[in-house]
């Protein structure tokens, strides 16, 4: 069959809308639909090649849809199922899904080729074989996928909203919860108020955090971040030191949570000394593979006892925590609603990531046309 897609065939150009073909779901694999897909700052760093992905590839790792057809062998879904994607999938059987780490399970070993089990390509087109953002390349109407890529969601659910718990918000709102482990009463500063830092900060509310400070230079993140439970809000980790030390008497934060565009040691230094003694900074963002980004005094480390952790997907287990955090949105406990800023169709996604660079966007949504 034949799909619209948004792809990257060279670093560094604008995203194409190309017509691709899609081969039937073999052995493990599904046809999706996909209804909705969120713009993530993921995708723009394997256009602008700062993540070096094999090309061309199909954009898009946040995606929800309707599941049309199953190949041979399929348990975890069937046709007519609603499904949010989850962007790293889960094997269930490696070391790390049987002991409870799911999102750094053996099979994303291959998220940047793009291609599913077996080296297999499903997506054709133009320029031979085209890989898929973390084996989804969810701007595309339809993808072929493996059913470990997928979890499903009751059917009432609305896939609009439900599209950010496949990538952003479970990687936020886990970072807080799960990797800085923020516990009732803590002191919480987040670095970097987009799709991942917003989370984050109702992540920590959640949490209890007592004392949630969110670091962003833009005024309208600030300002979403006061509205979703930041209880202080600074345009630099240098502004908001001062404040730091004197709500917790100088004993600073227990915790940093580091969600910026592009991490920079600047960025890494600044969290490192906005923690105190036993304090955890937590590393979100990314950078160029090679970047040596971490510089930091290590006796001071030594000395205040002080961690640094990195973090994939919130450390989460998508196949739990998905459908969890679904159930806080339908409780009113974390917003989705509120977080997303823009809708845009497949068409305007350049526009959408010329929105999010330029800061206008918490979230940007592509909702899929389907003729």
């Amino acid at each position: 069959m034949k799909t619209q897609a948004a792809v990257v065939i060279e670093t560094g150009k604008r995203i194409e809308i190309e017509e691709l073909t899609l081969d039937k779901p073999r052995a493990g694999e599904v046809l999706i639909q996909y209804t909705h897909a969120g713009l993530c700052h993921s995708d723009v760093h394997i256009a602008h090649g700062d993540l070096e992905a094999r090309l061309p590839m199909v954009l898009g790792h946040e995606g929800a849809g309707i599941i049309q057809e199953v190949g041979e062998g399929v348990t975890r879904v069937k046709v007519g199922d609603h499904v949010v994607c989850s962007f790293i999938p889960n094997c269930g059987t490696c070391r790390y899904c049987a002991s409870g780490q799911q999102s750094i399970c053996d099979m994303g070993a291959t998220i940047l080729e793009g291609y599913l089990p077996g080296e297999r390509f499903p997506i054709t087109g133009p320029r031979g074989e085209y890989g898929a953002m973390c084996m989804l390349g969810t701007f595309s109407q339809y993808g072929v996928i493996h059913q470990n890529s997928c979890v499903k969601v009751d059917d009432d659910l609305p896939l609009e909203k439900a599209v950010l718990v496949g990538c952003g918000v479970p990687t936020g709102w886990g970072a807080a919860v799960n990797t800085a482990n923020v516990k009732a009463g803590d002191t919480v500063m987040v670095v970097g108020i987009g799709g991942i830092g917003i989370n984050a900060v109702q992540g920590a509310r959640l949490a209890g955090a007592k004392n949630i400070i969110a670091v962003d230079p833009l005024e309208n993140k600030r300002e979403k971040a006061m509205e979703l439970g930041a209880t202080h809000s600074f345009a630099s980790t240098d502004e908001a030191m001062q404040t730091l030390t004197d709500l917790t008497r100088g004993q600073m934060a227990d915790s940093a949570i580091l969600t910026p565009g592009l991490m920079t040691s600047e960025i890494v230094a600044g969290g490192f000394s906005a923690v105190g003694k036993g304090g955890v900074v937590v590393l979100t963002g990314l950078n160029k593979l090679e970047e040596q980004n971490i510089e930091l005094p290590g006796s001071i480390m030594t000395l205040f006892r002080k961690t640094l952790k990195g973090s994939l997907f919130g450390d989460c287990n998508p196949t739990v925590d998905i459908p969890r955090i679904l159930g806080l949105y339908q409780s009113g406990d974390i917003k989705l609603d509120e977080i997303i800023t823009q809708t845009y169709t497949l068409d305007q996604v350049n526009d959408g990531y010329d929105d999010l660079l330029a800061g206008k966007n918490v979230r940007g949504v592509v909702v899929h046309s389907h003729n």
